[in-house]
């Protein structure tokens, strides 16, 4: 276990998310309700489309799931990573491929889609509408999957018709997690990618956590030209005031932000970046060291305050600092992550 599983295990144990849930409870009954019913449905499914968290390809596996979907034919879809049409055409062939005897046989068929919570699954659903509307003519009119940044927008079983000839049905179901998280590091995983809600876990204890990652991995390092550029520029555009709030990152239906609010995000981003690019450089302790990782944590989230432009008379500073640094990380905006140690 490197630096950051040290900090966890010494600072966010009490969280007992390795030991079904402790005082948390963050396994709801609806959740285990649908557990039983997506087991129940999978002996209908022709197909299953087992959607992951690209950054967590390996931590967003539902594993009680595993043993009956390997006896399914499945795709396993990494999302949150890029959903233009050609990816979702992709998908589709596979689909059909996968499918192709029983497409012969079956006037029929049910594609069942299962993912832990808020991995995109009724968003992949509404994009595989779009494009086998423009490949199937005479579609029927189709409902349209619910979409959220908050996992739990899918709380039943719900199915849509993609294909007239064949007869092809998606269905869409709430995302669920199993029981038990095997280990500390792999809940707060879930939780920073949020499939585990932040109210659960606690929004410092998760942005700490990614601050032990980014600094384990020296993640900073690389921001070093930011950095730079950023000392080069006596105005970097982050002094005026705004009112956009980092919350309008995460996806609406039909709500674009607006231009100057997005260079203003932008260079929130990188005042975060050079903060923690600074704070690390000047680091002369151990990041293998648990205890000096946690005082490196603690400067660095007085600095974030300071990119952030938080009043140190907030009252609840640290919090806002921990969600809108977790906005920024969400929203792709310190660049591409992923999280588990997939061999290559």
């Amino acid at each position: 276990m490197g630096g950051a599983g040290k900090i966890l295990k010494k600072g966010l144990g009490e969280m007992g998310l390795n030991s079904g849930g402790g005082n948390i409870n963050w396994f709801p009954g609806h959740m285990a309700a649908a557990t039983r019913a997506i087991n129940a449905r999978l002996k209908l499914a022709d197909l299953v489309i087992e959607v992951r968290d690209s950054r967590i390809p390996l931590s967003s596996a539902n594993q009680d799931l595993q043993p009956r979907l390997s006896t399914k034919l499945r795709v396993i879809a990494l999302n949150k990573k890029d959903l233009a049409n050609p990816n979702i055409m992709h998908l589709l062939e596979l689909v059909e491929l996968k499918l192709k005897e029983k497409i012969a046989k079956e006037p029929t068929l049910i594609v069942m889609v299962v993912g832990v919570p808020n991995v995109g699954k009724s968003a992949l659903i509404n994009c595989i509408h779009q494009v086998a509307s423009s490949r199937f003519p005479a579609q029927e009119k189709k409902k349209r999957a619910k979409v959220g940044p908050l996992p739990g927008v899918t709380q039943d079983i719900a199915g849509f018709k993609i294909a007239l000839r064949p007869s092809i049905y998606v269905l869409d179901t709430p995302g669920v997690l199993v029981p038990t998280i095997p280990d500390i590091e792999t809940g707060l995983k879930l939780a920073l990618t949020g499939s585990v809600k932040d109210s659960v876990v606690g929004e410092e204890r998760i942005a700490q956590y990614l601050l032990a990652v980014l600094n384990t991995r020296r993640t900073p390092f690389h921001w070093r030209n930011v950095h730079d550029n950023n000392s080069k520029s006596p105005q970097n555009g982050t002094d005026d005031k705004h009112d956009y709030n980092l919350k309008d990152l995460l996806p609406k239906r039909r709500i674009l932000p607006v231009a100057s609010n997005v260079h203003y995000v932008e260079g929130v981003a990188k005042e975060v970046q050079c903060a923690l690019y600074s704070s690390l450089s000047e680091f002369k302790g151990d990041l293998e060291d648990e205890n000096e990782l946690e005082i490196l944590i603690e400067q660095q989230f007085e600095e974030l305050q300071k990119a952030l432009k938080i009043s140190n008379k907030a009252t609840e500073a640290r919090m806002m600092v921990s969600k809108k640094f977790l906005t920024l990380f969400r929203a792709g905006k310190l660049g591409p992550f992923i999280l588990d140690d997939v061999p290559l």
